[in-house]
């Protein structure tokens, strides 16, 4: 059983982790996880998993499947933990954290939230952030090598009528931004002109955590009106303010709030590193946050758990 001298944070990825064939392995080796991916197959009356398993590409990078995609292989992967550890989740882990998409399935991992509602409100989520910026011409590029208080003040200093907002403050030196493209471009520019080392565009169907995901926003209220949370004992870091919730009386609102806000990871792992956590660990498809992780230089060991070896890696450790 994990002790109170190992203090776990589970993590769990957002968009641009996706790859078609993540968790087919995991799938034919477990019951577990395969029951978890042929729930949500019933729940969205849709073959998910025959997109999450062999493409096309194409499909699976659409927002509206991208999202419960991700959240399905996260939470398969816990479900199978909990089942070989004899252990409850929200009892392993002392605290969760989700990037931006990822914190349904933190929430639904540790069943605040049950996997029915969290297909649902993503499958809800992501159509909703595609169709907010219809006919629209935007984008988000990462800005490499300038810190997020740098940033944005260029795009104060830059401002006018069209939107470019910073979207994730991923870790120091990682700032992606969101909006119009031509204000996206302008800012993008003055970064490089003032010192940052690299900008890159991101592959992605919307320009997420801006403003002009307000549409969405709007969307998701609606739809989290009727949705009933467990309230679970465990700690959550929310996206919105980077602030520890252990009640989740105003998880809806947050939920909300963060489809139009920036992300704050610098600042929620920050906060998981000053709760005194040994341990992080990245749960669903690839290693993008133990990444970013690792570059904030914190005494912290990290891992990633993706397929059945990682698992069973992880229950050595804490439970054998």
């Amino acid at each position: 059983m994990v002790t109170m001298d190992n203090k776990i944070a589970f993590i769990f990825p957002g968009q641009g982790s996706q790859k078609v064939g993540m968790g087919k392995e995991l799938y034919n080796q477990h019951k577990i996880a395969r029951d978890v991916f042929d729930e949500i197959d019933n729940e969205l009356n849709f073959n998910l998993s025959k997109v999450i398993f062999e493409g096309p590409e194409s499909d699976l990078k659409k927002t509206e499947n991208t999202q419960p995609a991700l959240m399905a292989l996260s939470v398969a992967l816990s479900r199978v933990i909990e089942y070989e550890s004899k252990e409850k989740f929200n009892k392993i882990a002392h605290i969760i954290c989700g990037h931006s998409l990822g914190e349904y399935s933190a929430l639904c991992a540790s069943n605040i939230l049950s996997l029915k509602n969290a297909s649902k409100l993503l499958k809800i989520r992501g159509l909703a952030m595609q169709n907010a910026v219809l006919n629209l011409s935007t984008k988000m590029v990462a800005i490499l090598g300038m810190d997020v208080e740098n940033v944005e003040e260029i795009i104060s200093e830059n401002s006018n009528n069209l939107v470019c907002e910073v979207a994730n403050d991923n870790c120091p030196g990682q700032v992606v931004l969101s909006g119009h493209s031509e204000q996206v471009d302008l800012i993008s520019n003055q970064c490089l002109k003032n010192g940052a080392k690299k900008s890159i565009e991101l592959n992605v169907s919307a320009p997420f955590h801006c403003k002009l995901m307000k549409s969405a926003a709007d969307v998701m209220e609606q739809a989290l009106k009727n949705i009933e949370f467990n309230n679970i004992e465990i700690k959550f870091v929310s996206n919105y303010d980077a602030k520890v919730y252990e009640k989740f009386d105003n998880i809806k609102e947050l939920l909300v709030r963060q489809i139009c806000s920036k992300v704050r990871w610098r600042e929620s792992i920050d906060k998981i590193k000053n709760l005194n956590v040994d341990n992080i660990y990245e749960i669903g498809s690839g290693k993008v946050l133990c990444g970013l992780n690792k570059r904030m230089n914190f005494p912290i060991n990290t891992g990633s758990i993706e397929l059945m070896p990682d698992i069973d890696h992880f229950l050595e450790n804490f439970f054998r």
